[in-house]
């Protein structure tokens, strides 16, 4: 029986070999997945298809992948993306997370990687809380409503991605407990970041930077151990 709400992929990359076997594999799971091979050609896809999730890589022949996420953003558009990056890439990695990417794959990657990736982004963005928790969490005037997905320091909006909302409702729902990398990569990611758990770092700088803007800090790093969300020090 056919899936009557599959996912839809976009697959941006201007190696059409990649492109092709991504979205094939993609398909083989059920999904509907288009490919394109320039930034521009990107930009019209995703306003055609409408997709649930993109791969974008940064090299492209006119637009870098960077710029792509860009407008997307500027139009509204919140679908969640994952950058192929080459190994060095280090500040490529920072920069995708940075500017509203929700995860990286280190090139070169198995295609079944990829879709495990996939699938866990998708989960994030389309998390729903179980009944019957609390809808409203709380830390001092850091709020985060569960059923709206909205989160608030004081009178402020926080515009966070799916990533950054998933990692910030696991700190607050074990507040005042402090938890390790460990512990945040397997309930944030659900794989093995294979010891790079600094993107557990990157994005908790990305949250403070957005939570934060002078008022008093929420994230606190037990050196040694973790993080916590609570109140004072």
């Amino acid at each position: 029986m056919d899936n009557p709400n599959p996912v839809r992929l976009l697959v941006v990359d201007d190696e059409p070999h990649i492109a092709d076997l991504v979205a094939t594999v993609a398909r083989y799971e059920g999904w509907q997945a288009v490919t394109a091979g320039s930034g521009a050609a990107a930009l019209s896809r995703a306003a055609e298809f409408g997709p649930d999730i993109v791969v974008l890589d940064l090299m492209l022949p006119d637009l870098d992948g960077f710029t792509v996420l860009d407008r997307l953003r500027e139009h509204g558009n919140a679908v969640p993306v994952v950058f192929p990056t080459a190994k060095d890439a280090t500040a490529d990695r920072i920069a995708g997370l940075t500017r509203g990417g929700d995860d990286y794959l280190v090139k070169p990657f198995s295609v079944e990687e990829l879709m495990a990736r996939l699938r866990a982004v998708l989960r994030r963005s389309a998390a729903v809380p179980p009944a019957p928790r609390t809808a409203v969490l709380r830390v001092a005037d850091l709020t985060l409503d569960e059923d709206t997905r909205e989160v608030r320091r004081g009178d402020r909006l926080a515009e966070l991605t799916p990533t950054e909302y998933e990692l910030l409702r696991y700190l607050m729902r074990r507040s005042p407990a402090v938890l390790t990398k460990a512990q945040i990569l397997d309930h944030v990611w659900e794989y093995d970041f294979g010891g790079r758990s600094n993107v557990v770092e990157l994005v908790i700088s990305h949250l403070r930077r957005k939570l934060d803007d002078g008022a008093e800090p929420l994230i606190h790093t037990v050196r040694g151990v973790g993080y916590v969300v609570r109140a004072g020090r």
